[in-house]
């Protein structure tokens, strides 16, 4: 019996503090996962898609355990009965299965917590779809943040139809940056003991003086980082904002040129990331509008998740990613002051310790006790409308099971009251964006996703009708769009 005990409880691992914040910001609203869609040009069968799960995801011993909250902390345990048949299904579609069914069929599995009780991840192979097959899959976010999450589908995948034995896929992608992070990672015991003390004083410290004099004393740049967040300015009222109900819609838009996204980059002297996120509030703007709201002089929020490690790491698991408020300035009717707007932000956030300072507060938040957690959950969701990602793909085609993958795309969970959630992918040359909105406040995703080809389109016009020897600014943008623009 003894021999049994010991065994029962080597099973048990602690969870991270960061982990365990995600997996008790499960609302009913806003369930905890990431869903992602991978769609292939041959059917591929369930047969062949539980085999290279059982090879490659089931790998990660991770998967193999469930999470188990208590009082005392949360920890991972190994799921006696676990049963593969039932975390990898097949389904099929309505009438003919397009994209429209496929949409509302994924926006169904959005909206439906996992079962608490097993391993929190399921896949969903779609068959017949589109001449080939699709795949849904859910991973609960306390396993892993997106970013890890991307790369542990994408370890499922080859680079030839038929790989060579030991050939390796994360060097055909990868990017090398983890000297940048691992400076940003050295900092963090610092931010998370400064997040515990912020939390322990119920986050009231944005109305104190005494106390922000005290920790700016102590903590300098990291204490003015973590004042300047929680002093931020809720995000004014829109038909973006407002309560939540239980039902997510989602959609996705026809993917992008990545060479034209880099041109219109180079034309405004910014990132491919400025122009996309320039491009969502546009649309946003845009479907605002049609829908009566007035949208003069307004900014909105989205957190933005950071990556904190170098992305070779990332298919370790686990959530290491802190969060900044990027200004989406859907006020503003010229498309490259949008750019410009985008851009300088971005590159503010990049000279701040914001990202870090959030994650500090996440670690914090892990072993809060809930009304602290409660408070500060619904403290840092009022200052942002939206939660909008972009990940970095492979560029060059993927194969999983020997079927060719065409598109793919995926959406993180939004948090507290936020309802709305921006995903951008690329993949093999082309940008794919994606929309997940609370029901209530975007009954019509699709009005919105159709709308970020043609706000990209402006975009793409004005840097092509500009001077190329110069950098094109909103001046020179104005002196080119039409009059009633």
């Amino acid at each position: 019996m003894a021999k049994a005990e010991t065994r029962k409880r080597a099973r048990r691992e602690p969870m991270s503090r960061v982990d365990t914040a995600w997996l008790r910001m499960e609302r009913a609203t806003n369930p905890m996962m990431i869903t992602g869609v991978l769609m292939f040009a041959e059917p591929m069968s369930i047969e062949t898609l539980r085999r290279v799960v059982k090879q490659r995801f089931l790998a990660y011993s991770r998967f193999r355990q469930k999470a188990v909250d208590t009082p005392a902390g949360a920890s991972w345990q190994t799921d006696e009965d676990f049963d593969l048949d039932w975390h990898v299904q097949l389904t099929a579609l309505p009438g003919r299965g397009g994209k429209r069914a496929l949409e509302r069929y994924v926006s169904q599995l959005a909206s439906s917590p996992l079962d608490h009780s097993r391993p929190l991840w399921q896949f969903h192979l779609v068959e017949r779809y589109d001449g080939g097959s699709a795949l849904v899959a859910r991973i609960h976010h306390s396993y892993a943040d997106g970013i890890a999450l991307v790369q542990v589908l994408l370890s499922l995948t080859d680079t030839t139809r038929e790989p060579a034995k030991g050939s390796d896929l994360p060097h055909a992608w990868l990017k090398q940056d983890g000297a940048d992070v691992a400076r940003r990672v050295g900092a963090v015991d610092r931010y998370m003991k400064l997040g515990s003390r912020a939390l322990e004083k119920g986050m009231e410290m944005y109305r104190d003086p005494t106390l922000a004099a005290m920790l700016a004393k102590e903590g300098g740049e990291i204490a003015r980082e973590l004042l300047n967040a929680l002093a931020l300015s809720d995000d004014p009222p829109s038909l973006l904002r407002g309560k939540l109900g239980v039902s997510k819609r989602v959609a996705w838009a026809e993917p992008l040129d990545l060479e034209e996204v880099k041109a219109v980059g180079r034309a405004c002297d910014c990132t491919v990331n400025d122009v996309l996120m320039a491009t969502a509030a546009g649309a946003l703007r845009d479907y605002m509008i049609e829908r009566g709201d007035d949208v003069d002089g307004v900014t909105l929020r989205a957190t933005v998740p950071v990556n904190l490690r170098p992305l070779e790491h990332a298919r370790k698991l686990g959530n290491h990613f802190g969060l900044v408020f990027l200004e989406l300035p859907v006020g503003e009717g010229n498309p490259i002051r949008r750019v410009e707007r985008v851009a300088k932000c971005m590159n503010d956030l990049k000279n701040s310790r914001q990202a870090i300072v959030a994650f500090g507060l996440l670690a914090a938040l892990g072993m809060a006790p809930a009304q602290v957690q409660g408070l500060a959950l619904e403290l840092f969701s009022r200052k942002a409308t939206a939660v909008a990602t972009n990940v970095p793909g492979p560029q060059q085609p993927l194969y999983l099971a020997g079927c060719t993958l065409r598109e793919m795309m995926f959406w993180v969970p939004q948090t507290g009251s936020i309802g709305v959630g921006i995903s951008i992918l690329s993949y093999n040359g082309r940008v794919h964006f994606g929309l997940i909105a609370d029901a209530k406040l975007i009954p019509d995703p699709d009005a919105v996703i159709r709308r970020f080809g043609a706000e990209f389109d402006k975009l793409l016009y004005l840097a092509l009708m500009g001077d190329w020897d110069r950098t094109l600014d909103g001046a020179g943008a104005a002196a080119l769009m039409p009059a009633d623009s």
